[in-house]
């Protein structure tokens, strides 16, 4: 299986058909998976954990929003072997699992797979960020890169760029993004292609407007976990474009090629 790293936006996305459109496509043009872990931004513990192997209420992690986006449902089971898979190879690796029975996934991860899988019958497990350092972050991945052989889905979900109090001059989907995410997202697409390890675990010092793009590290994060689980295989780009000013910038860590994903709706 490939690894993803992609945007999931807030649940307006889901009334963004544009994007809709993209993540579903991408979605038909990989294997369909037999179980999905997503590492989203919106959970730090440590140890790492993982969500309820049975299926836990969602976690409507937001606020202000119509009452519809409280109404929404994914029902994706759980999976209690997915859970033993990522115990014993992060285990291996010398890392210490907890179980949150009582947590379900939160928006990071149901927001996009309703937009990818909307029809919920694909196991889901969530894993934390145990920390936001992006070189710990890096062997959490590269210790769970065996999951791809097994047909497990490997996405984490952040943003690219990730300034919501720098937002106030965009007040549309598709407005003109502020200069710091356009530098920001240019920077790291050459840094992806160019296979720029270091200079993305670095990003922080290295990176122009590092400190406007993200001033905490958690939408970045994620990448670092998708990065280690798909070392040593080609980056794709598969979504560029900005919302609301953020890069929503997709990659794909496979084997053959996926292509990027062009929707005009």
């Amino acid at each position: 299986m490939p690894t993803l790293y992609l945007g999931h936006g807030a649940p307006p996305l889901l009334d963004d058909a544009r994007w809709v459109a993209e993540l579903r496509e991408l979605a038909s043009r990989i294997d369909r998976p037999q179980s999905i872990l997503v590492v989203s931004a919106h959970w730090e513990a440590r140890p790492v954990a993982l969500s309820s192997v049975v299926g836990a209420p969602l976690v409507y992690d937001f606020w202000g929003f119509p009452e519809r986006y409280y109404r929404l449902t994914y029902p994706a089971p759980g999976s209690p072997d997915l859970a033993a898979l990522v115990e014993g190879h992060l285990g291996a690796a010398g890392h210490s699992v907890a179980r949150d029975e009582g947590r379900g996934l939160d928006h990071g991860a149901w927001v996009p797979l309703l937009a990818m899988y909307p029809e919920a019958d694909i196991p889901v497990l969530q894993l934390s960020l145990p920390s936001l350092d992006p070189e710990e972050l890096y062997a959490v991945g590269q210790a769970l890169a065996p999951l791809r052989d097994a047909g497990v889905l490997l996405i984490g979900s952040g943003f690219f760029t990730h300034n919501l109090r720098a937002l106030g001059q965009v007040g549309h989907p598709d407005g003109p993004p502020p200069a710091w995410s356009v530098e920001f997202d240019a920077w790291g697409a050459e840094a992806l292609a160019d296979g720029e390890i270091d200079a993305l675990l670095d990003f922080e010092h290295r990176a122009p407007a590092a400190r406007l793009a993200h001033p905490r590290t958690e939408h970045f994060a994620p990448l670092f976990v998708t990065l280690g689980a798909g070392e040593g295989t080609p980056v794709d780009t598969a979504i560029t474009g900005f919302w609301f000013g953020l890069s929503k910038r997709t990659i794909v860590l496979a084997e053959a090629p996926i292509g990027e994903v062009t929707q005009h709706v």
